[in-house]
């Protein structure tokens, strides 16, 4: 029996996220063209409801989206910030389905052991713990029905919200952004790609002491199963619970920043999915105890050589207070044919994400207390924006490689300071980047994936 019904599937999807999608489109038309005060914090309550009970990429975009400037009004942001699946995982029936449809009938004998309850339930598809003949310890991820037809379905609610927001009320063109977003959530239907993903992360991070990452087991990994080797661990936010001490999150936060900008400085690759439910720490009692090990390679980004060396003469220019260079280094980004005015917005910004870097000292990756600089940052530069926009009459365009690279440095400054850790950043920053050479990238970068066998 088919697990998958697409038409079924779709239609009820559509029709329950719809009128959430349309009520967003209904209350800021209300309010822009009719001058009707809606309360849209207690609507953006109700939308985060809606979809956090859902599975697939819909939970999966907002949580996204909320992280790039403007895309959604900020009471909508706000509120999807904090949006986490509690969809329960799927039962043994669609188990066995979906292990028969991918392995064959006798599927269970490819293994020792298979756990009927899912370890883990994801956006796209659910964990099981299983053992191979020779003992080996592995995960199973096995995706949900139907999930091709779900992306298209919410990629459509998508398109027609963003799109409506651009016409009422929106500050930067976005239409860069949700073409990105379409590409990245298509390729992470495709399991074989993540294991690829999973390799390349593996090269990238050869012989790294405190940096793990889980590797396929191909002869048991088609496109909606991925079979990897089980990383042993906790999750992160669970022994941050415990208040451990500062020397042991200084080394979780020394492994996370060289798992996150070792591959982008060194072969300008990064991970695009900053939750912190994607990193296991190790503690005494496991193998190679002390460091992290990084889970979910579904949401990769490859750049362009060019775009990593505009990161990096972006720093420089920061650091030396050379506006022209800083401008410079935006176009590098994609932020082309921009007043200076709006450019100067835009380095304000980058100002903000840079400061850390910039002070050779032990320093908290935030001066400020407030959770809410960062946004407070956004909102001033987004004021500015705005100005600026009603001033030419068209809105900024958004390149398509600055959300991830974004959403990177924002998330992992988050999680740096859940870690309430002081390090120098700086240093830790000038090791990765110490004699960069753009061509050097460009060839670690091709000899990596074809490696990788992308």
């Amino acid at each position: 029996m088919a697990d998958d019904k697409p038409l079924f599937g779709e239609v009820r999807r559509f029709v329950r996220t719809s009128g959430a999608v349309t009520g967003i489109a209904a209350r800021v038309a209300g309010e822009r063209f009719l001058g009707i005060k809606t309360n849209k914090a207690a609507h953006a309550a109700d939308l985060r409801a809606v979809l956090g009970g859902l599975k697939g990429p819909l939970m999966k975009v907002a949580q996204f989206l909320s992280t790039v400037p403007d895309a959604l009004p900020e009471e909508y942001a706000a509120e999807l910030q904090e949006l986490q699946s509690n969809a329960p995982p799927m039962g043994w029936a669609f188990v066995k389905r979906r292990m028969t449809a991918e392995l064959g009938p006798h599927w269970q004998s490819r293994f020792k052991e298979f756990g009927q309850e899912a370890a883990a339930a994801a956006s796209l598809g659910q964990v099981h713990r299983a053992v191979l003949p020779d003992g080996t310890p592995v995960a199973c991820k096995l995706q949900y029905p139907d999930m091709p037809n779900v992306v298209d379905a919410d990629l459509r609610q998508l398109r027609m919200a963003l799109g409506l927001y651009q016409r009422m009320d929106s500050t930067l063109e976005n239409s860069e952004v949700f073409q990105e977003l379409s590409d990245r959530l298509r390729e992470e239907l495709d399991y074989t790609r993540e294991a690829k993903h999973q390799k390349l992360y593996g090269i990238m991070l050869r012989g790294s002491v405190q940096v793990w990452v889980p590797q396929p087991v191909e002869e048991l990994t088609t496109q909606r199963l991925l079979t990897m080797n089980w990383l042993p661990g906790r999750p992160l936010l669970k022994r941050l619970e415990e208040d451990p001490s500062a020397e042991e999150r200084g080394v979780y936060a020394r492994a996370l920043f060289e798992a996150w900008y070792k591959p982008l400085y060194v072969c300008g690759v990064i991970h695009g999915d900053p939750h912190l439910g994607n990193y296991l720490v190790r503690q005494p009692g496991d193998e190679q105890p002390g460091g992290i090990s990084l889970l979910d390679f579904g949401t990769i980004r490859v750049f362009p050589p060019r775009f990593v060396g505009g990161v990096v003469r972006l720093f420089e220019a920061i650091r030396d207070g050379n506006e022209a260079r800083a401008y410079e280094a935006l176009e590098d980004w994609g932020f082309t044919g921009l007043s200076k005015e709006t450019l100067r917005l835009l380095k304000s910004w980058a100002e903000f994400l840079y400061d850390p870097l910039i002070e050779d000292r032990v320093r908290p990756i935030q001066q400020s207390d407030d959770p809410n600089y960062g946004r407070n940052v956004a909102q001033a530069v987004h004021g500015g924006l705005k100005a600026e926009a009603a001033r030419t009459g068209k809105p900024v365009k958004v390149p398509r490689e600055f959300p991830f690279m974004d959403r990177a440095a924002v998330g992992v400054g988050s999680a740096f300071m859940r870690l309430k850790t002081e390090q120098n950043w700086h240093r830790l920053f000038m090791e990765l980047i110490d004699g960069f050479d753009e061509q050097a990238l460009a060839d670690r970068q091709a000899k990596a994936l074809v490696e990788a066998g992308l």
